[in-house]
C-alpha cells in the first residue's frame, strides 16, 4: 500500500512539471521565434511480483516443498524524463521594420538540424536565437531585446549606424559603408540545445558545436528582412494538453486520497486492540 502512495505522488509531480512547461509555452505564444518545448514522460522500471508459499507433495512421505507462482508486474511510478525544444518553422509576419529579420530553414541534411542567428552576451559568450526582432542601440549596433549584439561571420558585432540598411536572402547586410555577412549558425541536432531565457539557446554539455551554416554542405536557409518568425506554439493543441494533464493530476490525487483513507481505516479499525 505504501508503494501506491509513491506511485500516485510521482504521477502528480510529473503532471505538475508538464503543466509548468505547457504554461511557459502559452506565455510565449507572442514571442517572435519562440520554439515550444515538448516533454517526454517515462515510467520507472516495473517490478515482477511472485507469490511465495509451500505445498505438500502427494506421496507417502508427504514432503513440504517451496511453491512460487507469478502474480504479475507492478508499475512503480512515472517521471518527466526530459524537455526538448521543437524547432519546426513558425509562420512569418510582415512588420515593415528594417531591423526585423526572419530566418527560414530550407532543406537540411539532418532531420533534427536547425539554423539560428548568433549573438553575443555581455560576457562575450556566443548565444543562439531564432528571434529576429532586433533593434539598434545607442552606439549603432544591432541587438536583441535583451541587449545582446548580433554577430557577423567573423564573430564581430554588427554596427549599422541606424536602420538604413538592406539584408539579402543569403544574410548579406549592406550599408553605405559596405557589406557584411550575418553569422547564421547550423546545428545537426537541435535537441542538444539548452534554452536560456525565452528566446536564447546554448549548446548542452554533450551537444555538437555549432558551425557556419554557409560552410555546411546541403544547408539551405533564407533571411527575410521586414519580417519576423512567429512562435510555433499551437494554442489549441497546448490547451488540450493542459486539460489532459490537469485531469491526470486529479485522477492521481483521488488515488492518493483513496490510499490515505485505506491506511486510516487500517490503523483505526483493523489495527485496534480490543
Amino acid at each position: 500500500m505504501l508503494r501506491g502512495f509513491y506511485t500516485a505522488a510521482s504521477g502528480m509531480m510529473a503532471n505538475q512539471r508538464m503543466q509548468e512547461m505547457l504554461s511557459n509555452n502559452i506565455s510565449n505564444v507572442e514571442t517572435p521565434g519562440y520554439k515550444q518545448t515538448q516533454g517526454s514522460l517515462r515510467a520507472f522500471p516495473e517490478l515482477l511480483l511472485q507469490q511465495m508459499g509451500s505445498k505438500t507433495l502427494p506421496t507417502s512421505t508427504a514432503p513440504v516443498v517451496p511453491d512460487q507462482g507469478e502474480v504479475g508486474s507492478l508499475h512503480t511510478g512515472v517521471y518527466l524524463q526530459e524537455t526538448t525544444p521543437d524547432f519546426s518553422q513558425g509562420a512569418l509576419k510582415e512588420t515593415g521594420v528594417s531591423t526585423d529579420m526572419a530566418l527560414v530553414a530550407g532543406e537540411l541534411p539532418d532531420e533534427n538540424g536547425a539554423v539560428l542567428f548568433q549573438v553575443e552576451n555581455s560576457d562575450g559568450e556566443a548565444r543562439y536565437t531564432k528571434n529576429g526582432s532586433f533593434t539598434v542601440d545607442g552606439e549603432g549596433f544591432l541587438t536583441t531585446n535583451t541587449g545582446y549584439r548580433l554577430l557577423d561571420e567573423s564573430g564581430n558585432p554588427i554596427n549599422t549606424g541606424g536602420q538604413a540598411f538592406l539584408v539579402s536572402k543569403t544574410g548579406m547586410l549592406t550599408t553605405d559603408n559596405g557589406s557584411t555577412q550575418l553569422a547564421v549558425s547550423y546545428t545537426p541536432d537541435a535537441n542538444g540545445l539548452v534554452p536560456e531565457g525565452s528566446d536564447l539557446y546554448v549548446p548542452g554539455e554533450n551537444a555538437q558545436p555549432l558551425g557556419n551554416a554557409l560552410e555546411n554542405e546541403g544547408v539551405n536557409f533564407s533571411v527575410h528582412q521586414n519580417y519576423i518568425e512567429r512562435s510555433n506554439v499551437d494554442m489549441n493543441q497546448t490547451m488540450t494538453e493542459m486539460m489532459n494533464t490537469y485531469r491526470s493530476f486529479e485522477m492521481n490525487q483521488r488515488v492518493l486520497k483513496a490510499y490515505d483513507q485505506s491506511m486510516q481505516q487500517a490503523v483505526s479499525e483493523i489495527g485496534r486492540i480490543r
